[in-house]
């Protein structure tokens, strides 16, 4: 039985998910490793597989590694080479200010420190003719530079290289012949777009991360095959498809963001299971909360991204803050509000969560192995929502005394609040909080949050689904199965999927159909043979097109799905499309005077597995609970509550209050509610009334 395996690190477990060629899940949580996040994964590698023996066939792998570089400056020791007169790209921005009237405010420093930012003389127009030749002895004292100050990676973004490649392939072609070991990241290979900060800041994260990846996966790759594992390895992208461990380990940029995207995947893929066709995805894992879009099968994307910015609400107004990633990402918004955020008074004694967060190390105070600040756990544990005997499975036992020690001394204490108050305070500070991400991806963006069911999952996203939904008008949550490793789930329905795009700048009034279908063409092949080296036949490749416009004068452009066929029919109807788009996505559309210029065009190459990778159903695993326990509600106090695991509802609906206990996580239904077991092995819960 050949097993194909998820693997997902998150902020105190790392996840583990295995469907066999029999159709069955098996899964395992371990605790996160972050000072050796691969000792982790073989941790739980080892415990899944002596459970469940057998040949892995394929690995499937979400990963913060690129990310937490940038956040923890732990990447390499990068220069970057761009025109004479542009090396302060990445300190000028684009002047845009997450606080506009915070004096206080700085920019995050640049990852390539001025010195390291070499110009070379050369000079191309925008349509990519030679201005300036590029002048052979300015690369020479560039390199010169590169060996002194002992770089470790670079970066090669040159004026207007979008628009013709010549002078950053000769500048690489020198840097290669002196220093060969070196990694290099090419503008016109990472982002060939105009936009000279996007761009350049684009291609210096590439270089930043790519030699702390490229040993993270080097060093995964010779672990799993210590385990006698060979089976190829795939990782998640922060657009929601997965490419290879080469792909990754080459431009690591694509998977930045690679670990939240995997539980909006799996959401999307079972959309049509579940007959759902508008689902808001509700994460909350260990240490954020994330809140994402399904629509008719298809994730919500963003054509860029700020990493470092810290916890963000998903406003397209507040950016700035953080290091710009334009490249196609799922459209997350994010708070920080997890099991571990740490809960706590701020100086004018008002009750704050997060966004810091206990983690895994020391992690909450529950755990008992040197957490001292409570946290989100320690005050559901303290309510009674999850059970004293331990978390997975009773495996990590939880000290109940402790918590209720410092909800007491460091919360209810100063606040003059019994500890159940002060407990369930806390939690709807986080309730709160969680609302804005929701809102952010559902309001902020023209939709109704009524008019969608509640997808939850994570380790804590069934504790909190019922309040939020509650608030928010929203009638029905679905907690599915694998909700607490539900995001390693996502992983194994992913298909492998390449991004591609190309600035090209015309108005469409008039536009040469000729030039703009070659380009689009051009980026197709791209895409075909990016999926033929991961190994996908031209029968099982599918190409979706779009095109970037925008009206004459705006600063940014949208992104416009394009039929099929040649140029020269969809051309002429592309305005129409362009003005319906944009009125979807900003609630207005201008009168047909107004000039509409096309900006670029990008290609989606997916890789259509061989079969179906969503099993037709889950069957509700069994856990050993107690009938009931004791759990704390604000309406009624103490309550005997019923406490049953998802097995229990396939007899019959459960009413509320009541509490899901399961191996990877705690669904809560409020006396409000009722929940069933729908035939898929979904939790399905209804409320009798929402606000």
């Amino acid at each position: 039985m050949s097993l194909r395996i998820g693997i997902d690190i998150g902020g105190t477990f790392t996840d583990l998910v295995a469907i066999g060629a029999d159709g069955l899940v098996h899964t395992r949580k371990t605790a996160s490793t972050p000072h050796d996040y691969t000792a982790g994964i073989l941790t739980g590698l080892q415990a899944l597989l002596a459970a469940v023996p057998g040949p892995v066939g394929e690995l499937l792998h979400a990963t913060t590694i690129g990310s937490n570089t940038i956040l923890q400056g732990a990447g390499a020791r990068t220069a970057l080479i761009t025109t004479a007169g542009f090396r302060d790209v990445l300190e000028i921005r684009d002047l845009r200010m997450p606080r506009v009237y915070d004096i206080g405010w700085t920019k995050p420093p640049a990852l390539v420190e001025r010195r390291l930012r070499l110009e070379v003389t050369e000079k191309l127009r925008p349509d990519g003719s030679v201005a300036v030749p590029l002048d052979d002895i300015s690369v020479a004292v560039a390199i010169e530079r590169l060996r002194a100050e002992r770089v470790e990676s670079l970066a090669i973004c040159l004026l207007h290289s979008y628009a013709n490649p010549v002078h950053e392939q000769a500048v690489a072609a020198l840097v290669r012949a002196a220093l060969p070991d070196l990694p290099i990241s090419l503008s016109r290979e990472i982002l060939p777009e105009i936009k000279e900060y996007p761009r350049t800041s684009t291609t210096v994260i590439n270089a930043y991360v790519q030699p702390v990846v490229r040993a993270y996966l080097t060093t995964l790759a010779a672990r799993l095959a210590a385990l006698g594992i060979a089976a190829p390895l795939h990782l998640m992208q922060s657009n929601g498809g997965l490419a290879s461990a080469g792909f990754a380990a080459a431009q690591p940029v694509h998977i930045i963001e690679s670990g939240p995207a995997a539980g909006v995947v799996g959401a999307a893929a079972l959309a049509a299971t579940l007959g759902e066709p508008r689902l808001i995805t509700f994460d909350m894992g260990g240490t954020t909360a994330k809140a994402g879009l399904v629509e008719n099968g298809e994730v919500l994307r963003t054509e860029a991204l700020e990493v470092g910015a810290g916890v963000m609400a998903g406003s397209r107004l507040l950016v700035g803050a953080g290091y710009l990633l334009k490249l196609p990402a799922i459209d997350l918004a994010e708070v920080g509000a997890g099991g571990g955020s740490i809960c706590r008074l701020d100086a004018a004694g008002a009750p704050k969560v997060g966004p810091e967060s206990a983690g895994a190390d020391p992690g909450p105070v529950c755990y008992g192995v040197g957490g001292t600040d409570p946290t989100i756990t320690d005050c559901n544990l303290v309510l009674g929502y999850l059970d004293p005997g331990g978390l997975v499975g009773g495996a990590m036992k939880l000290d109940l005394a402790a918590a209720r020690a410092a909800v007491a001394t460091r919360l209810a204490e100063p606040l003059g609040l019994t500890i159940e108050a002060a407990a369930a305070g806390m939690l709807r500070v986080a309730a709160a909080s969680m609302m804005r991400a929701i809102r952010a991806v559902s309001v902020e963006r023209g939709r109704d949050p009524r008019d969608f069911a509640l997808l939850a999952f994570g380790g804590n996203g069934g504790l909190f689904a019922a309040a939020i939904a509650a608030e928010l008008g929203i009638r029905r949550i679905i907690v599915p199965p694998l909700s607490g490793v539900f995001s390693a789930f996502g992983l194994l329905v992913a298909e492998t999927e390449h991004h591609a795009t190309r600035s090209l700048r015309a108005p469409l009034a008039g536009a040469d159909a000729g030039p703009i279908g070659a380009a689009l063409e051009a980026l197709e092949q791209e895409g075909l043979a990016r999926l033929a080296a991961d190994g996908f036949p031209p029968a099982r490749c599918m190409l979706r097109r779009s095109a970037l416009a925008r009206y004459v004068g705006q600063s940014s452009e949208i992104t416009v799905p394009l039929p099929p066929g040649p140029a020269d029919a969809w051309l002429a109807g592309l305005p129409e499309r362009f003005g319906a788009e944009h009125e979807r996505t900003y609630g207005f559309r201008a009168g047909p005077e107004e000039p509409v210029e096309l900006m670029g065009l990008a290609v989606i190459a997916r890789g259509v597995a061989n079969a179906p990778r969503v099993p037709a159903t889950i069957p509700p695993a069994a856990a050993n609970v107690p009938p009931t326990r004791r759990a704390w509600f604000a309406d009624t106090g103490w309550v005997e509550t019923k406490v049953t695991d998802r097995a229990g509802l396939a007899a019959k609906p459960l009413r509320g209050p009541a509490i899901i206990q399961e191996y990877d996580a705690t669904c809560l239904v409020p006396a409000s509610a009722e929940a069933s077991l729908d035939p898929f092995g979904a939790i399905r819960l209804r409320l009798d009334a929402a606000v």
